[in-house]
Formats: structure tokens, C-alpha cells, sequence
């Protein structure tokens, strides 16, 4: 083979081994990217760790169930709720305990009743009560809601892109956010009466309290 032909051979392989190279970067670059989509966010309890509030990621989803409200929380959520929506950010100005739940969810049924006594005993002090139903039908989610007797505000989403920009990988998980808009506490799985009165003062107060750890609780879907 002529030198001329042991050249143009020599570029070849140099172009093929580049373009390769390229589509592994390439391919490699996606992988990274959709694992990266798919994991929670660990900013909460990241800060929490470190004693430290950040701001509550907001969302704006269809109203479940706009619920019974004392006077003094009716008109914020009256406003919020008008157009068959609710933001997060349509409810600052009051301390707000949200929680994700599911209708199939089994510890979602043990902690339903703890919430629902917890949204009674401390309405009247302002402590807007949130609930967050994901990756269920319509249908039997409002009658999860009936069964136990449920009162407060709730919204529904269809997936679970706001439980992983929250971080929470499972059901139940309770996020305590202040008035101000702020995460300051958050317990992972079915929450106790105790854990309940605990996030629900540092909301009120905007204490930073360090994630916690409650009963049983079952992986999102």
C-alpha cells in the first residue's frame, strides 16, 4: 500500500475513533442526566442537618378538597382556592403542615386520624393544614377522605414531581413550612401526635428542627 493510501487509512480510523468517543460522552451525559431527573432533592433535609430553613418549593395543583376553615384562615385559602387551584405560595402568611399522602398508601391510614385531631386542636391557632395526594385516582382519594373523616384543604398531582423536588421518596412524609414560606421541619413516614406538635410549633415559631424519623411508610410508586 502506497504511503498516501496508509495516510487516508490513518485519518479514518483517527475519525471513527473520535465520533466514537463522542457517542459514549454523549450517551454517558443522558445517563447521568436522567438518574440525576429522577433522584429526590436532598436540599431540605441537607439544610436541616445544619439547623438551617430553606425555602419550600412551590407548586400549584388542582384542589381535592377544599375543606372547613376557621375565620381567620377562610379568606387566605377562599383566595387561593378560587380557581379550583392552590400555589404554595397563595397560602404565606400562615404556618403550613404539608403532607403527602395516597388512598393505597397503608400508613397513610394509620396517620390519617393523628392529623385530622392534630388540624382540629390547632386550626384556631392559625396552622393551615395541607394535604398533598399523589399517584392516585380521583375517586378513591375522596374516599380515603370520607372514611376518615378528613376537614382540611387537599390538592392532588398525578405523578410525584413535586414529592422529589421535596425529597420524599415514600408515603407519608410531612414537610412543617413557616409563615414565611420556609421548610423547618420534616418527618419521614407515618407522623405520632408528638412529632405532629413539635413541627407544628416550629412553623409557628420558624425554628429549624433536624429531620426526622416516624412509623412505617411505603416507597412512591
Amino acid at each position: 500500500m502506497s504511503a498516501e493510501g496508509r495516510g487516508r487509512r490513518n485519518r479514518v480510523r483517527i475519525v471513527l475513533r473520535s465520533v466514537g468517543a463522542i457517542a459514549v460522552g454523549g450517551f454517558i451525559a443522558l445517563l447521568v442526566y436522567g438518574l440525576a431527573a429522577q433522584s429526590p432533592d436532598s436540599t431540605i433535609d441537607d439544610a436541616l442537618a445544619e439547623a438551617q430553613a430553606t425555602s419550600a418549593p412551590d407548586f400549584e395543583l388542582d384542589v381535592l378538597q377544599r375543606g372547613s376553615q376557621p375565620a381567620d384562615l377562610r379568606p387566605i385559602v377562599d383566595r387561593a382556592a378560587a380557581d379550583g387551584r392552590v400555589s404554595l405560595s397563595e397560602l404565606r402568611g400562615a404556618p403550613v403542615v404539608l403532607n403527602f399522602w395516597a388512598s393505597w398508601c397503608e400508613p397513610c391510614r394509620v396517620e390519617a386520624p393523628v392529623l385530622e385531631r392534630g388540624w382540629r386542636q390547632t386550626q384556631r391557632q392559625g396552622v393551615l393544614f395541607l394535604g398533598l395526594d399523589m399517584q392516585d385516582v380521583t375517586s378513591d382519594a375522596r374516599e380515603f377522605l370520607r372514611e376518615f373523616d378528613v376537614s382540611y384543604l387537599n390538592v392532588r398531582e398525578g405523578g410525584k414531581d413535586t414529592a422529589r423536588r421535596y425529597g420524599a421518596t415514600g408515603l407519608p412524609e410531612t414537610y412543617f413550612i413557616s409563615a414565611r414560606g420556609q421548610v423547618v421541619a420534616h418527618v419521614i413516614g407515618a407522623l405520632s401526635a408528638g412529632q405532629l406538635r413539635a413541627g407544628v410549633a416550629a412553623a409557628r415559631e420558624g425554628r429549624p428542627a433536624a429531620a426526622s424519623q416516624g412509623g412505617d411508610r411505603q416507597e412512591t410508586r
